[in-house]
């Protein structure tokens, strides 16, 4: 494989998110992205836009600097664009940046501020800092066992303040986020994941009320220099509910609230980040304020949202990095709809005040699928998104809700 750009992209993964990375490099400069990922699975393996490289302990600090360097020797004239597109492979990245080959940029803050900021109980401590706001939490040590309380009742939500380790404990029962409708549920979801072997803190809050269209995401990218360039907010209509999809988004209207933005924008230059942040966001009715759950240091695994909507995140890397542009600051303002679902999911499941909007948009032809890509159509291809599309008409079936 070889191209006649500057750069070679590289990405740590092998789930939508690489696929939608791999996809805005491709549709902006036609190159093929290479990516490491664990097994030979959909939606990389086998893809036409991705050089997908089956490598079993990628999650290995040594296998992930071991492949960098090999990709680094084999474009030794290119730049080496590596993202991670997971939290582990962005929190390897980020304590390993310093060191990696000279030709390789990775564009994330040290691994100490990263470290901090994926802590849910340190990321609330800066919201309180610099005045985000966010659901009321209790943070909640093992050492307490069943000798506490919280001063609101139920639903209660819980869930690890520390990510990668909680995964790390390789047990498949846990589940992401637990939503707790008795305070005997909530005792019984902690027992349980102590005893899968996670140590640290969880993360115990009040469960704002609204379905999923009371969500919202931000992504927003800062460039070299720590100054946000580029913020998109999502307006989230569906959500998965199933035990190891809760909180994947399914459905987004890109939206606007220039207030809300320019408050996460003040939070992320204040600690001088570097590329891209995603936050999980809730509209809390109640009161009238967006309340933020978590960010994460990277695109979420939504990110095409962004590219659909007009602002490819491949060229937002690319001009910053590679070309050295000094970008604009922009926020989204026009309207797209993007999806990971069948039109079909998509209708049931949404509130119905939304679906004029979301037929004109499809008219329009400003509405995307992940996967939906004319560049990555073989006959294969198409039968194995068709597969992916059976597969989440029954999901969303048997675990999401119909809209009241």
């Amino acid at each position: 494989m070889s191209n006649n750009l500057p750069f070679q992209p590289l990405v740590f993964g092998g789930d939508i998110n690489v696929y939608s990375v791999a996809r805005a490099f491709h549709e902006a400069y036609g190159v093929r992205t290479i990516a490491f990922g664990k097994y030979p699975s959909f939606p990389c393996h086998n893809s036409a836009i991705l050089d997908y490289r089956v490598c079993p302990d990628n999650e290995e600090e040594s296998a992930f600097r071991r492949n960098a360097q090999a990709v680094a020797e084999e474009f030794p004239d290119k730049k080496i664009i590596l993202l991670g597109c997971g939290d582990n492979y962005v929190q390897m990245a980020a304590h390993c940046r310093d060191s990696l080959p000279s030709n390789v940029i990775a564009p994330y803050i040290d691994g100490a501020l990263l470290d901090r900021l994926i802590n849910k109980e340190e990321f609330y401590k800066l919201c309180d800092q610099y005045g985000v706001a966010h659901p009321a939490t209790f943070i909640y040590d093992k050492s307490m066992g069943h000798d506490f309380s919280l001063p609101w009742g139920p639903p209660y939500i819980a869930k690890p303040a520390e990510s990668v380790t909680y995964w790390a404990t390789g047990d498949r029962t846990l589940a992401k986020v637990y939503i707790c409708q008795s305070w005997e549920e909530l005792l019984q979801s902690l027992d349980h994941v102590y005893a899968a072997g996670y140590e640290n803190h969880m993360v115990l809050q009040e469960f704002i009320p609204g379905d999923d269209s009371y969500m919202r995401v931000l992504t927003s990218y800062s460039d070299h220099a720590g100054r946000v360039t580029t913020m998109c907010l999502g307006h989230v209509l569906l959500e998965e509910h199933s035990p190891h999809g809760i909180g994947n988004h399914a459905v987004i209207l890109t939206d606007c609230d220039e207030a809300l933005e320019q408050q996460i924008k003040g939070l992320l230059e204040a600690l001088h980040f570097v590329g891209f942040s995603n936050f999980d966001i809730k509209y809390d009715r109640r009161d009238g304020k967006y309340k933020a759950f978590e960010i994460n240091c990277r695109q979420g695994r939504s990110n095409y949202y962004v590219t659909g909507a007009g602002h490819n995140i491949a060229r937002l890397l690319v001009e910053d990095l590679v070309e050295g542009k000094q970008l604009p600051f922009q926020m989204t303002k026009n309207r797209s709809l993007w999806r990971m679902v069948p039109k079909s999911v998509a209708f049931k499941f949404t509130p119905k005040q939304y679906h004029e909007e979301m037929r004109a948009l499809i008219r329009a032809g400003a509405d995307h699928h992940s996967l939906v890509y004319s560049g990555d159509a073989s006959l294969r291809r198409r039968l194995r998104v068709c597969k992916n599309h059976l597969g989440n008409i029954k999901r969303f079936d048997q675990y999401n809700k119909l809209p009241e």
